[in-house]
């Protein structure tokens, strides 16, 4: 997200729909080879409750999340597969290609 925000000056990527999900998808299957991408979701515990934010603050209203995901043990970051377009959460300390958004 520093990196995404402070040099390049945009946001890890929101996703609010499916055919966004796909775009993203789409372009992550052009442009890298990685397998996972990071997203801009994040899942903690907020006010005694979990929950899944994005970063730049937009509604969260569409989810794509890998079976038993999102983990719930500790705040997490969200990958989005290049394999199958699904979301997990990963440890935030993790390196992975981003999709930045501007």
């Amino acid at each position: 997200q520093w990196y995404c925000r402070e040099v390049l000056r945009g946001q890890l990527a929101s996703v609010h729909s499916a055919a966004r999900n796909q775009q993203l998808l789409n372009l992550a299957r052009t442009y890298t080879h990685h397998r996972k991408l990071w997203i801009g979701a994040v899942t903690g515990r907020w006010g005694g409750k979990w929950g899944s934010h994005w970063e730049d603050a937009s509604p969260w209203n569409y989810a794509n999340w890998a079976p038993t995901y999102p983990h719930r043990l500790f705040t997490t970051c969200t990958t989005l597969s290049a394999c199958d377009g699904l979301w997990r959460s990963k440890l935030c300390s993790q390196l992975h290609p981003f999709i930045c958004q501007y």
